[in-house]
């Protein structure tokens, strides 16, 4: 290593290609070969970074990667708080530079990692955004009357992630014995140039791989969806697409719902009707503090949301629980109310019928 601290190639590689190659151009090939290393949704967040900030940032200052210095990425790190990214979202960027820079070393196109140097930026606290129990009925109210009825009550009542709504299908409905499983997410994105859904299995020994009890308000939910997609397909006839129909979250034509689609139509819903402003992924937080606040203990919320950690279950531990009940009852006891039908006249039977 040079005595002023230059990260210079190894006698091995002089005459090489990366003798001359920017950090930006590597940071390029080392994204090509991720490609079939990781998963498509995982390629894609990596894409979006280093073809988004990362090389239009470092094209302008032409540093070499035999030449990257630990004061060069701090002053990347600073750029990067500059324009408003918070810590949390930095360390992506830094764990995709240490991969690719811990791969240089152990190739020996670089002598050291300057990774290395480099302190760790601090993660935010994560604080959750969440809607209280009277708040989230009030809009699973308003969902209902909306044209994403099953996917944001699916999302409300059972906490779970956008994509996981989206992968359900009508195989993972056991209306015999009342379950649905979460075994397939469904994403979207731009991988290896073209835009196109990711289709992906949730392996079985995975936390996030689980079953939920169907509850009665939502099995009638979806068999009405079930008989509406019968009606939607013979209304459109040969432009029905039939694609998707294995899926239970579809447009009337019969497409997929797109993961923006729905993100763009909840922010809608949420601001038309001036519920407090959260994101899609807050009613997943919320349906947490809804179990914790009525006393469901914590192991058991981490197994309802597929947490693979007790510790990002205990993000929520600011709330105090109390009585122990487990999350299926608990939840039917809550939001039940929400799609119950009866007219008044059925309610006056039933009581009259009680009084006998």
């Amino acid at each position: 290593m040079e005595s002023n601290g230059s990260n210079r190639i190894s006698d091995s590689l002089k005459d090489s290609q990366y003798k001359d190659m920017l950090f930006c151009d590597y940071m390029l090939e080392w994204l090509y070969n991720q490609r079939n290393q990781v998963k498509p949704n995982t390629y894609i967040g990596y894409e979006q970074k280093i073809k988004g900030r990362l090389y239009n940032y470092f094209k302008p200052l032409k540093i070499k990667l035999i030449d990257l210095k630990a004061r060069d990425i701090q002053d990347f790190i600073n750029h990067l708080f500059n324009e408003g990214l918070k810590g949390n979202t930095i360390c992506h960027y830094l764990t995709n530079i240490n991969k690719a820079l811990q791969e240089a070393s152990i190739r020996d196109i670089i002598l050291f990692n300057p990774m290395d140097k480099v302190p760790p930026v601090k993660k935010d606290e994560f604080i959750p955004e969440f809607y209280t129990d009277d708040e989230l009925l009030e809009f699973i109210e308003v969902a209902k009357k909306s044209k994403l009825e099953l996917p944001l009550v699916i999302a409300a009542v059972y906490g779970l992630r956008r994509e996981e709504v989206l992968g359900i299908t009508w195989k993972a409905i056991d209306f015999k014995h009342k379950a649905i499983v979460i075994s397939k997410t469904v994403g979207r994105g731009k991988y290896l140039g073209v835009t196109q859904f990711l289709f992906k299995d949730i392996p079985k020994n995975k936390s996030s791989y689980r079953t939920l009890p169907l509850f009665d308000f939502i099995a009638d939910l979806l068999l009405k969806y079930k008989e509406q997609y019968k009606a939607n397909k013979k209304l459109f006839g040969n432009t029905y697409c039939n694609e998707y129909q294995d899926y239970i979250c579809l447009m009337e034509d019969g497409e997929l719902m797109k993961p923006d689609y729905i993100d763009r139509n909840f922010s809608k819903i949420i601001t038309d009707n001036n519920f407090k402003k959260i994101r899609l992924h807050d009613l997943r937080h919320s349906c947490a503090t809804l179990l914790l606040r009525n006393g469901v203990p914590m192991e058991e919320i981490q197994k309802w949301l597929g947490h693979s950690s007790i510790r990002t279950t205990e993000r929520y531990a600011h709330l105090n629980p109390n009585d122990k009940e487990i999350p299926a009852q608990m939840i039917f006891d809550k939001l039940n109310s929400a799609f119950d039908t009866k007219d008044e006249n059925d309610i006056k039977k039933e009581q009259l019928s009680n009084s006998n």
